[in-house]
C-alpha cells in the first residue's frame, strides 16, 4: 500500500513545510502494518527533521528531492529535551539526541528506496575558513540520516548530496543492506563522511559511488554507542570511491575490537588515502581483507588529514593514559596503487602483527602541487606529520609481516625495496 503525502498536505512546492504531511504519512504506513510512503516525480518537498518507523519504505522516484531544512531549530538538538520517539536517539559524537534529518531508533525493516534525491541543505551549516575547505562553527552539525539499534534495514539507489557533517551513520544496527546509492558530498567539507558503520554487524554495502570530504566508508566503535555489541562480519564490495581523506578506513573511533571485515573490487581515484587502519583506543582490529582494489592518490591541501598514502595501517595511542590496542591479522592481496606516497605501516612496539601483503603495486608519481616526503601518522601521542623521503613502503615495529610478489617502483621509475622506519 501507498501512502502519499499530498494526500496528507504536502505542498511539494519546495518553500513550504512539508514535514508534518510527510510524517503524517509515515504514522499511518506504521500503523497500518507497514507498505510505501512515495514522493513524487518531479516534485520537491522541504522538511524538518523526520521519525522512520518499522516496516516502513520511504520510496523517492526518480525526479523527486526530499530537502532538509536549512533551520536550525528545525533539528533536534543535544542541549534541549526530546519526549516521544525522538527520545535516545542521535548523533552520538557529542551525545543523544542530535541534529539529524532522517532517523530511527530500534526500527525492523525499514527501508529507504528510490533513484530520488536527499539533498542535507549542507550549504547552511558551514562557512569557508581558507580556499581548500569549509566547516562549520558548530560540532556537530546535522547527520543526514542516522539509524540506530534497527534491524533487517535496506538502503537501496538513491542519491545523497549537499551534506554538511556525516551521511549515513549505522549506529548498533543488524542485518543492513546498503546498495547502488550515490553520495555527493563537495570535497571541501570537512566531516561530510560517506558511510559510518558504528557498532553494527552483518552490514553488506555494494556497488555505490561516494564523494566526500573525510571518509568515504568507515568502520567505527563510537563511545556514544557503546551499549551496542561490536562492529564484525562486514563485507564492502564493488564501490568507486573519491575521498579528502580515506576511501575505506577502520578508526579511528575504535573503543571496542573491529572484527571479519572485507573490502573487495573497488576502485579509488584521486584521494587522500587510499586504505586505512588507524587504531587509537582500546578496540583491537583482527581478521581483515582488502582485495583486489585499484587506489590512486594524490595530496590534497596540508589542512587534510593524510599524505596521499595508498595505504595506511598505525597503531599508537591517543592519549598518554588511553593506551591503543592493536592490529593483527590482516591482508592486502591483489592492491594496484599509483600516486604521491608510499605505504606506511607504523606500530609502536607489539601493536601491529601477522600482516600479509602478496600481488601488492606500489608505483609513486607527482601530480599535485602539494609538498611530497612525509607522512601523516597523527593523531596519538606525539603523532604529527613527518618529513621524511617517500618511498614505495615503509615499516616501523611490525611483527610477522610477509611479503609476497611485491611490485614496488620509486618516482625514478626505479624498482625499490622496503624501507624500515
Amino acid at each position: 500500500m501507498d501512502f502519499d503525502p499530498i494526500s496528507y498536505g504536502a505542498a511539494a512546492d519546495g518553500v513550504q513545510d512539508d514535514s508534518h504531511a510527510i510524517q503524517a504519512a509515515v504514522d499511518a504506513c506504521s500503523e497500518a502494518g507497514g507498505g510505501r510512503v512515495v514522493l513524487r516525480a518531479g516534485k520537491t518537498y522541504r522538511s524538518a527533521s523526520l521519525h522512520l518507523k518499522s516496516f516502513v519504505e520511504l520510496h523517492l522516484e526518480n525526479g523527486s528531492r526530499l530537502k532538509a531544512s536549512p533551520v536550525l531549530e528545525d533539528y533536534f538538538r543535544p542541549d534541549q529535551p526530546v519526549t516521544g520517539p525522538a527520545s535516545g536517539v542521535g548523533t552520538p559524537v557529542t551525545g543523544k539526541p542530535s541534529y539529524v534529518f532522517l532517523y530511527a531508533c530500534g526500527a525492523q525493516h525499514l527501508r529507504i528506496t528510490g533513484p530520488g534525491v536527499i539533498d542535507g541543505s549542507g550549504d547552511a551549516f558551514v562557512r569557508r575558513v581558507s580556499p581548500w575547505y569549509v566547516t562549520g562553527d558548530f560540532y556537530p552539525r546535522p547527520t543526514l540520516v542516522y539509524l540506530e539499534k534497527c534491524e533487517h534495514v535496506t538502503v537501496r539507489d538513491t542519491v545523497m548530496c549537499n551534506v554538511a557533517f556525516w551521511t549515513l551513520h549505522l549506529g548498533g544496527c543488524t542485518d543492513v543492506l546498503v546498495d547502488a546509492i550515490r553520495i555527493l558530498n563537495p570535497l571541501d567539507v570537512a566531516n561530510s563522511d560517506g558511510i559510518d558503520v558504528d557498532h553494527s554487524r552483518h552490514v553488506r554495502i555494494r556497488d555505490c559511488h561516494i564523494e566526500c570530504a573525510d571518509d568515504c566508508i568507515c568502520m567505527k566503535n563510537t563511545l556514544g554507542n557503546r551499549e551496542y555489541p561490536h562492529t564484525r562480519d562486514v563485507i564492502v564490495s564493488g564501490c568507486t570511491l573519491i575521498s579528502t581523506s580515506a576511501a575505506l578506513k577502520i578508526g579511528t573511533e575504535g573503543v571496542d575490537d573491529f572484527e571479519n571485515i572485507i573490502f573487495s573490487d573497488c576502485t579509488i581515484d584521486a584521494s587522500n588515502r587510499g586504505l586505512s587502519i588507524q587504531v587509537r583506543d582500546r578496540g583491537c582490529v583482527r581478521n581483515v581483507m582488502f582485495d583486489h582494489i585499484s587506489v590512486r592518490t594524490r595530496r590534497f591541501a596540508e589542512s587534510w588529514w593524510g599524505c596521499a598514502e595508498p595505504i595506511a595501517v598505525t597503531a599508537v595511542d591517543r592519549a598518554s593514559d588511553n593506551p591503543g590496542g592493536t592490529i593483527e591479522n590482516v591482508r592486502f592481496t591483489h592492491i594496484d596503487c599509483e600516486g604521491e606516497n608510499g605505504a606506511v605501516l607504523y606500530g609502536l612496539p607489539g601493536r601491529i602483527r601477522d600482516i600479509r601483503m602478496e600481488d601488492v603495486s606500489i608505483r609513486l608519481t607527482k601530480s599535485s602541487r602539494w609538498p611530497k616526503d612525509c607522512y601523516d601518522l597523527r593523531p596519538g601521542v606525539g603523532m604529527e606529520v613527518v618529513r621524511r623521503r617517500s618511498v614505495p613502503l615503509l615499516v616501523h615495529e611490525v611483527e610477522g609481516l610477509e611479503l609476497k610478489d611485491m611490485h614496488l617502483t620509486g618516482f625514478d621509475g626505479e624498482k625499490a625495496e622496503p624501507e624500515t622506519w
